[in-house]
Parts: structure tokens; sequence; C-alpha cells
């Protein structure tokens, strides 16, 4: 009796799930917002230009449930440590890691959003620090809050005297400048520039860096002049 094979149909390949890079939703709700996510953004993005395992990101649509492209959020800026530098075009929290530190440019439009919904979600997520910024203070009082993950809840982090807050996981204090939120050097205690007041300072360094071997050079010419003339001299009391 002869053999008899039951054919197996391939199963059918699992389509692929795109992850959309936009939300259509402005980056900001102001233009103050903006400025305030952008100095932030920069301004990090400088401070840890030399780390090759934090990226500093910022209005990217962030999923936290792998193969579900329906949930997702969008964190004004964030820093995730242990992690690659190179650039996304989404952030997908499976992949890319879960942010050591979210800050979110918050008014009085999000702030249900801001001080509920994310703040639960950034707990769940296991987000080190949550920081809240009011640009306009137009709700939080202070205008900046932080929170610092305590076993898996958020607690409240105390301000410094001045009102500054410290960020234990960057490092960094966060100091109120009107409509924006600074990051301070802790060693010298002056904001941190953004890339274009970086770039000045190199230029202004540059150019003070010429100057000073122009004058150097010219000071060389002259000393050697001198001694030109001191030899001259000397020939000339020889001579007589």
């Amino acid at each position: 009796m002869g053999q008899t094979f039951e054919i197996v149909k391939p199963l059918p390949a699992t389509p692929e799930i795109h992850y959309p890079e936009t939300d259509g939703q402005p980056m900001g709700e102001t233009a103050y917002h903006i400025l305030a996510i952008m100095y932030l953004l920069n301004a990090l993005r400088y401070y840890f230009r030399a780390a090759t395992d934090v990226y500093v990101g910022s209005n990217m649509l962030m999923y936290y449930e792998k193969d579900d492209n329906s949930v997702f959020v969008v964190p004004d800026v964030f820093v995730t440590k242990n992690t690659s530098t190179e650039e996304r075009r989404v952030w997908k929290t499976w992949a890319d890691g879960v942010p050591a530190v979210i800050f979110e440019m918050t008014s009085r439009s999000t702030r249900l959003q801001d001080i509920a919904t994310k703040r639960g979600l950034y707990e769940l997520l296991g987000v080190r620090e949550y920081i809240l910024f009011d640009p306009l203070e137009e709700y939080l009082e202070p205008q900046l809050q932080g929170f610092r993950l305590v076993g898996d809840e958020f607690h409240r982090i105390a301000l410094e005297p001045n009102g500054d807050l410290f960020s234990a996981e960057l490092g960094l204090f966060l100091r109120r400048d009107g409509k924006l939120l600074r990051a301070v050097d802790p060693t010298s205690l002056t904001p941190l520039p953004t890339l274009e007041e970086a770039m000045e300072r190199a230029e202004q360094e540059q150019q003070h860096a010429q100057a000073e071997a122009e004058r150097a050079n010219t000071a060389e010419q002259q000393v050697l002049q001198l001694r030109a003339e001191i030899e001259r001299l000397r020939g000339e009391i020889q001579g007589d």
C-alpha cells in the first residue's frame, strides 16, 4: 500500500507593522513652548555631545507596546541612556529603550494629560524622572516641578533653596529663566549654551586665539629687530 503525504501549506507571512512618524499635532502649544523645547533639546545635545550611549530626542512619536501602533505618546524632550546615538524617525521603547528623563512643557490646555495621563504612563513604563515646566505660568505652582521614580511610584523632587531642581539622572540643575527652562552645569553653575551659542563661543575663542597669535608674532619680530639693532650698535662701537 502506497504512502500518503500531507501537503503542508506555508503559513501566511505576518504583515510588517507600520509605525507612523507624526500624529499631525503641532510641536508646542505656543511659540514660547516651542522655544523652550528647542533650547532644552539643543542644550542637552550639546552637554551629551561626547557620549556614545545617550540619545536626546524631541517631539517624536514614542511607541511603548510592541506590535501595536495605535498607542503612543509624544514627549516634548527626552533623554535615554544605554542606547545608540543614531537618529530615529520614531521611538520604540522595546527596541530603543525607556527614557531615563522626560520633559513636558505644559500648558493649561494640556494640564490634565500632563499631570495625570502622562504621569501615570511614564510611571508605569519606568521612566526615572518626569519634569514639568509651565513657560507661561498658566497653572503650575511652582512653575517647575519634577518627579523621581522610587520603587514603582513617582515622588516629588524637592527644589533647591534658590528654586532650582537637581536631576540626578542628568547630573544637571534645571533653572527657571523667564519662559525658558535652563540646564545648568553643576560645576560652573552657569547655564549650558545652545548649539548655536556654543558655535558663537567657539568662533569668538578662535578669533581671540588668532589675535593672540598675531600679537605674539609681532612681539617676536620686535625682539628680533631690537637684537639686530643691538648687534649693529655693538659693531659700530667696536669699530670705533
